[in-house]
């Protein structure tokens, strides 16, 4: 056989790059609407006339969804395919979409931000899993960072298009623009990217793991040989992986289960790193830092290009982590997030414990208002530098062939319903005391620290088949 050229590597290397990049729309989706919601929130209270408690319910019902389409989706994608998952998120999200910017009532905005969870919930399960099954092993902690990468460009995405909107819109997200007011527009154009993820779905092949479970090697053998070169012994590569297969079953959630309170010591990893990554607050920022920023005394417009500020930040940091994951591997950036963090949201307590309250209306000194701006941004960069790019990269190896799908599932599972925690809660926690809210999120940034240290194992460079 011919040995493989350079011009052959990077080819086969561009190809696989491409396919896992078009597999991480569904991260961009997740980043874009989680996000899009911060420049329309305050639209959504002075339409709706709505206070606290109605508007964290809408803004966190796309989590409640997400968590039931985290639920499901391995069982869907072990069924009818990763990539044929990823479709019918698409569509989903893209009717959603169009739901939530005609919305006639608060619920009913509410119900449509429920079905575009579901979506993003079955793309956060089913991208992952199916970029660690294409890629190659030197490359899988890099690859398996597009979607958190893809994460953070769609938030910058959402909150660049919501400043334009509200710009286009005389600085008043009320303001109409057309039939419809700008903060209407601003959830509507969540349809473009679910279309573009449509269409990238099918396109690109099917994961060589199902194509062999489904008993399609012809289809798996050229996948292998596209995505891990010319190269590559194609049918040594296809009977590990039907070997593998052979010696278990299609996963339940009944093979989850373990010694360690009901659930195998691994499942239980993947949930708490789920959970750590959503309760040190980080969508607090990215969902509410608008109306946040308002509130002591930022205007509109200048609040929603702060929030962009913070997604470059965002982007920074992901692509450090990028560089990073292969090289010094999963843990010590964990460690070295929860530690950044820790401090940063420690900062930002003690700048908000100045606030002053009169009437309605909240400030802070200009010295903590500084602080304050400043400790959110080093809180975002430590957070996507580590546990942003990480959580997803170790959920899409770290489980055993035979239940990662299940098990991926679990874990997305309880990082949604984690994050819906975080996100309901917050607004009637800055009524009460923000400074408090800001300590709670520093405490579970310590308590990840311990977690990390003690309880999380190294993936960096091992084959999918390895993980036991």
């Amino acid at each position: 056989m011919a040995r493989p050229t350079a011009s052959t590597h990077q080819e086969h290397l561009g190809h696989v790059v491409f396919i896992a990049a078009a597999a991480a729309i569904g991260g961009f989706l997740f980043g874009y609407d989680s996000a899009v919601i911060n420049g329309a929130v305050t639209g959504i209270q002075k339409h709706f006339e709505v206070g606290p408690v109605e508007t964290g319910s809408t803004v966190a019902a796309a989590l409640l969804g997400s968590a039931v389409g985290a639920w499901f989706a391995g069982r869907i994608a072990d069924r009818l395919g990763r990539t044929r998952t990823m479709q019918i998120a698409a569509l989903v999200f893209a009717v959603s979409s169009i739901g939530q910017a005609l919305p006639f009532a608060i619920w009913d905005l509410a119900i449509w931000r429920v079905f575009a969870g579901v979506a993003i919930g079955m793309a956060s399960v089913t991208g992952p899993a199916y970029i660690a099954e294409v890629a190659p092993p030197a490359y899988r902690g890099r690859l398996g960072s597009f979607q958190q990468l893809a994460i953070v460009l769609g938030i910058a995405t959402s909150q660049l298009v919501n400043y334009v909107i509200a710009q286009l819109a005389g600085g008043n997200v009320n303001n109409y623009l057309g039939p419809i007011q700008a903060w209407q527009w601003m959830l509507g154009a969540c349809l473009v990217p679910a279309l573009l993820f449509l269409l990238f779905a099918t396109i690109i092949p099917e994961s060589p793991r199902f194509l062999v479970a489904a008993g399609r090697t012809r289809e798996a053998r050229r996948v292998l040989r596209e995505v891990e070169g010319g190269d590559v012994d194609a049918e040594a590569r296809i009977a590990e992986i039907d070997s593998v297969l052979k010696s278990e079953r299609r996963p339940t959630l009944r093979d989850l289960r373990g010694p360690a309170f009901g659930l195998l010591g691994v499942v239980w990893v993947g949930i708490l790193l789920s959970m750590f990554q959503q309760f040190v607050g980080i969508n607090v920022i990215f969902y509410y830092s608008a109306s946040l920023w308002q509130s002591v005394g930022i205007e509109q417009t200048q609040s929603l290009l702060i929030s962009f500020s913070t997604s470059i930040i965002n982007i920074v940091g992901t692509f450090i982590a990028i560089a990073l994951v292969d090289r010094a591997g999963r843990k010590p950036l964990l460690l070295t997030g929860s530690a950044g963090m820790a401090v940063a949201l420690g900062t930002a307590a003690w700048a908000f414990s100045a606030a002053v309250h009169k009437g309605e209306q909240v400030t802070l000194p200009e010295t903590q208002g500084m602080v304050a701006l400043i400790a959110a941004h080093v809180f975002v960069l430590f957070f996507a530098m580590s546990w942003g790019v990480v959580v997803w990269v170790l959920l899409g190896e770290m489980f055993p062939n035979r239940i990662r799908a299940t098990a991926l599932s679990v874990a997305a599972a309880a990082q949604w319903i984690a994050n819906w925690l975080i996100t309901v809660t917050f607004p009637s926690l800055s009524e009460w005391n923000l400074a408090g809210a800001y300590v709670g999120y520093a405490t579970f940034a310590v308590l990840s620290f311990l977690f990390v240290l003690f309880f999380v194992r190294e993936t960096k460079g091992r084959r999918l088949e390895e993980m036991g």
